[in-house]
């Protein structure tokens, strides 16, 4: 037999058609999770009694063999193989004769599938998280190796105040934070049981999901067998936690190409992460970053694709959705690589303090300068347009506002008196803002602070995950 159904047709079917429809050289991925749950499922049969118990022993016999030789790269693909579900009880049938072909007793591809992806998921979320906590740890060490150097913020790509490069590097673990809980949440969807739903509807043998759903550690088990084959949003929402961190990896890296342009030239790049030009001998580029940035709108494309593929399937299992694979495991492993590879690079960059420190522009004190003006009383519009007015007057006369004298102030304001100096310096502007959530040098050190003892916890939420005893709190 060559075909698992072919007994209800009576012709050969047609070898463009089997070349059309096969899924082997995609879904050959989830061989070892295929596996897994093939050992639950034998399991599970012997305890109800749907196999005996020597039976048993020789189906997980061969399954172990089936391992072995995925694991040492020696399982064969052979033509007929459609999928990976089909390709292992093909083998199992060859290794261990007519018992391996009990071992597809009350379950579908369908519900096998779904188990398979979810199993899948379950892994790659862990080496998600590992990815992403790691990437917060180097950003935290950027924090203290660059505590108090000043950088212009931007908005709008032009400079608006100054704050510390500390705070930059914050604010993106705090961005990675919520990647990391949007992967928690999400983790809870996966972690329902599909298997022994059959095709659509369930089965008449007598089968034990609860106890399938401890074998394979799964914290409940679905309830609706229609559902159960047709869900496809949990690969949707993971695909979805995959992009909104490759966007945050992304606008950091969008940071880095501009800030490695030779006009600007704040950051050194070791030349072991960069490519070169085959034409021009002096180019020393920013590949990985413009990569990255590049990938991450291709995985939105697949996100796209994801979604259409999915948007107008009737109930309840539809071969369409034998494209799903396809699309989740190049985003998945696109996260995966850019978050190991985005590690490497970020540990060994450097800052050009006095580049940075020197292209300040002093117009990025004026909201200081306002403020200072609110404190003396001024309406907080009012002050805005003094100082616009101020800042006009430095532009026509080709001044800064550090080479303003007093005199020069009170020009546009009786309120300026001697202690606007105090405002006017980089550092008395980033330490007074003590507000939570602002760029003092105090501030960022509590932050710091905070983040090192957060951080330690991520191992044992790790450990948990990979133990099985992950509990999403309310």
């Amino acid at each position: 037999m060559k075909y698992m159904w072919e007994g209800r047709f009576k012709e050969e079917v047609d070898r463009d058609i089997i070349e059309f429809t096969k899924s082997i050289d995609i879904d050959k991925k989830l061989a070892i999770y295929d596996l897994k749950g093939s050992i639950a499922h034998t399991k599970m049969l012997s305890k109800v009694g749907l196999i005996s118990k020597k039976e048993e022993e020789k189906i997980l016999k061969g399954i172990e063999k089936i391992e072995e030789e995925v694991k040492k790269d020696k399982f064969k693909i052979l033509s007929t193989d459609e999928d990976i579900h089909t390709a292992i009880e093909r083998r199992l049938i060859e290794i261990i004769g007519p018992v391996g072909e009990k071992l597809h007793t009350a379950r579908s591809r369908n519900d096998q599938i779904v188990l398979d992806e979810k199993l899948y998921l379950k892994d790659s979320i862990v080496n998600i998280l590992e990815g992403i906590i790691n990437l917060q740890r180097i950003f935290l060490k950027k924090s203290e190796e660059y505590h108090n150097v000043i950088i212009s913020a931007y908005t709008h790509l032009k400079q608006s105040q100054p704050i510390l490069i500390s705070h930059y590097f914050l604010a993106y673990i705090e961005k990675f934070e919520r990647d990391k809980e949007r992967f928690l949440s999400a983790y809870k969807r996966v972690d329902v049981l599909p298997l022994g739903v059959g095709a659509c509807s369930g089965t008449t043998l007598k089968i034990d999901r609860e106890y399938l759903s401890k074998l394979l550690n799964f914290s409940k088990i679905s309830r609706n067998s229609l559902d159960t084959v047709s869900d496809r949003d949990f690969l949707v929402e993971i695909a979805f936690c995959c992009i909104t961190t490759l966007l945050h990896l992304s606008n950091f890296c969008e940071d880095i190409i501009i800030w490695n342009m030779d006009e600007i030239n704040y950051v050194i790049l070791p030349d072991k992460f960069c490519t070169g030009s085959s034409l021009m001998p002096h180019k020393k580029n920013p590949d990985i970053f413009e990569l990255i940035r590049g990938k991450t709108g291709s995985c939105i494309g697949l996100l796209t694709g994801l979604l259409t593929l999915l948007k107008g399937l009737p109930l309840s299992y539809n071969r369409d959705l034998q494209e799903d694979k396809k699309l989740l495991f190049e985003i998945v492993e696109t996260l995966n690589f850019s978050l190991i590879i985005l590690s490497k690079v970020v540990k060994e960059i450097k800052f050009n303090k006095e580049r940075i420190e020197k292209s300040i522009s002093s117009f990025t004190l004026s909201t200081d300068i306002a403020e200072y003006l609110v404190k003396k009383g001024v309406p907080f519009r009012k002050a805005h347009r003094i100082v616009g007015q101020i800042i006009n007057y430095c532009i026509d006369n080709n001044k800064d506002l550090f080479s303003l004298s007093i005199d020069e102030f009170k020009k546009f304001s009786n309120f300026f008196d001697e202690d606007l100096l105090n405002i006017l310096n980089f550092y008395n502007s980033i330490n007074l803002k003590t507000s939570e959530g602002g760029t003092s040098l105090s501030n960022v050190k509590k932050e710091i602070k905070r983040w090192k003892k957060d951080l330690k916890k991520s191992s044992h939420l790790i450990l948990s995950l990979k133990e099985g005893n992950f509990i999403l709190k309310k």
